[in-house]
């Protein structure tokens, strides 16, 4: 094996949202699987700095790395593909290239000279893209970048992969080109012109595709493939079909179907094998062959895009499989909802996880329905403001303090039981200034959640600037809702349960962006095993009854 580290660049054409992602997880799986270390980039031709600041309407869900990094949400592909964390250098933006550049110039490290995309942007997209490649850790390093070929703001990066293609030199950087073939139906057949135009695009910023990866609802027929290599200047082997899938977790086997990972490493000079995809595959055996159903409400305020809680929603699939189990979830907008009809959106359920959000808008919901199932005895799961609601419902409905909230809906509450952190008090900036990244907790014994990780020191990753205020902790803990993780350090309360609940956790960080095909998240495992218990305990009674 070489220890050169290896570049592949994966751009895509015609449009966004065409998978580059999955690909490019997909081919990092592969080459895993043949025992070369690999990892996966992000170049986002966005301004922003970070997505941290983004509505989850404009990007998506914002992930988080152990670092602390607010990464865009491929990064959770990523990890969720190839069990390996991702950092601060795995994701870069428009905005941090550029902010980096202009500090540099305010500190005068360019001597006096004119500072220009061209070679100032384009060699600070050089030296992100080699920083893990020259870490030694890995052998290949998979850059996607994001946008569309021929994008304006897309330039700066399609020219520092031509510069760079060029310094690394043959057989160490390929270019991998997603692209759409798309099917008319009026005319009956697959057309091409879009992938020859996208090729053409890049062609004229001076980059040639080395691999095609095409787009498609249908197969593509061997003489399409042969028009493709040839108007596209590819070898036909190096047309590669990516047809749509069940689930996204098809894709590395229908890569491997197509010999994505073969071409690649030919086009690197590196040694070829059989990926081994054993526990990959006994986790789609498990996934797509279910012995079960579960029903889980998943109450939010961006239900309306499924992107807005994707690690939630891979989380489940993961867990699913784990219990041999179809997790069906049922979103659920907590604008929407009242006292008077959660029965009839909460009383079928086996599970209800109130998601992660901020501000004021459905905040009332996501309490209402934190009551109802706290009082239906219905399984319950609370993420970050989840967690917090849950604190509020408790302390208005059981210990009565009727006007109880956090001081992010009510700076005035006379009762603010949820309450902004110490050392977010003097921050003025939003992006990146929360508390961010993995920190210890530490589990009380005898409690669910110490049970569930089988350890009496976890670390997870947060996102939030508001608390558990601990002055309510006693008068809290008195009534039933027990803190049982505490951050060592600060005594930040993390967790918290109703041992007299059939399962009631809410946790202060984000368990989901942990969970992985190889190791589901064990509180998600366990959240989907106790819907289980409930919908079986449930259809138990109901039978009885009916005798």
């Amino acid at each position: 094996m070489t220890t050169a580290t290896k570049y592949i660049f994966v751009t895509g054409g015609v449009t966004s949202s065409l998978g580059k992602g999955i690909i490019a997880a997909s081919l990092a799986k592969l080459l895993q699987a043949q025992g070369y270390r690999t990892t996966i980039q992000k170049l986002d031709p966005y301004i922003n700095v970070d997505p941290g600041t983004l509505n989850p309407y404009e990007h998506g869900e914002c992930y988080v790395t152990d670092d602390g990094a607010e990464t865009d949400l491929d990064l959770g592909h990523y990890e969720r593909f190839l069990n390996v964390p991702t950092s601060q250098s795995n994701n870069v933006t428009t905005g941090r290239i550029y902010q980096s550049v202009i500090e540099k110039e305010r500190r005068g490290e360019f001597l006096g000279k004119t500072v220009q995309v061209i070679p100032h942007i384009t060699d600070e997209i050089k030296n992100r893209v080699q920083i893990l490649g020259k870490s030694g850790d890995y052998d290949i390093v998979i850059t996607e970048i994001g946008g569309t070929v021929g994008d304006i703001e897309s330039l700066p990066y399609i020219e520092a992969v031509r510069q760079l293609k060029w310094d690394l030199g043959e057989h160490n950087a390929i270019v991998v080109h997603l692209t759409l073939v798309p099917f008319l139906s009026a005319a009956g057949e697959l057309k091409t012109k879009p992938t020859q135009h996208s090729v053409k695009t890049l062609m004229e910023s001076g980059v040639m595709a080395d691999i095609l990866v095409c787009r498609t609802e249908h197969e593509l027929p061997e003489d399409l493939r042969r028009k493709l290599a040839l108007f596209c200047n590819v070898r036909e082997e190096a047309v590669i079909q990516s047809i749509d899938a069940s689930t996204i977790y098809d894709v590395p086997n229908l890569m491997l179907e197509q010999g994505l990972d073969k071409v690649v490493l030919k086009k690197l000079d590196l040694k070829s094998d059989t990926p081994d995809l054993t526990q990959w595959n006994q986790f789609l055996q498990r996934h797509k062959n279910p012995t079960g159903e579960v029903t889980i409400g998943l109450i939010g305020k961006y239900v309306e895009l499924q992107d807005s809680y994707k690690s939630i929603l891979e989380a489940f699939i993961h867990a699913g499989a784990e219990n041999e189990v179809k997790v069906k979830v049922e979103p659920i907008h907590s604008e929407y909802m009242t006292p008077e009809n959660a029965p009839k959106k909460l009383a079928h359920l086996h599970g209800v996880l109130v998601a992660p959000g901020f501000g004021e808008r459905g905040i009332e919901g996501k309490i209402e329905a934190v009551r109802y199932v706290r009082e239906q005895n219905i399984p319950f799961f609370g993420i970050c403001l989840g967690m917090q609601m849950a604190v509020i419902e408790y302390s208005r409905n059981v210990l009565g303090l009727k006007d109880a909230n956090s001081t992010e809906m009510n700076e005035k509450t006379s009762n603010p039981v949820i309450d902004l952190m110490e050392s977010q008090k003097n921050v003025t900036e939003k992006g990146g200034t929360m508390r961010l990244g993995a920190w210890d907790c530490q589990l009380t014994d005898g409690s669910i959640v110490k049970d569930i990780y089988g350890s009496d020191m976890i670390k997870e990753r947060h996102r939030h600037r508001y608390e558990f205020n601990n002055t309510y902790k006693q008068q809290i803990e008195g009534a039933g809702m027990i803190a049982t993780g505490l951050n060592p350090d600060t005594n930040l309360v993390e967790i918290i349960e109703i041992p007299e609940h059939n399962w009631f956790v809410g946790v202060q960080y984000h368990p989901e962006y942990k969970s992985t095909v190889a190791n589901p998240h064990p509180l998600f495992v366990a959240f989907v095993k106790a819907a289980l218990k409930y919908k079986k305990d449930r259809k138990s009674v109901s039978m009885a009854q009916n005798q």
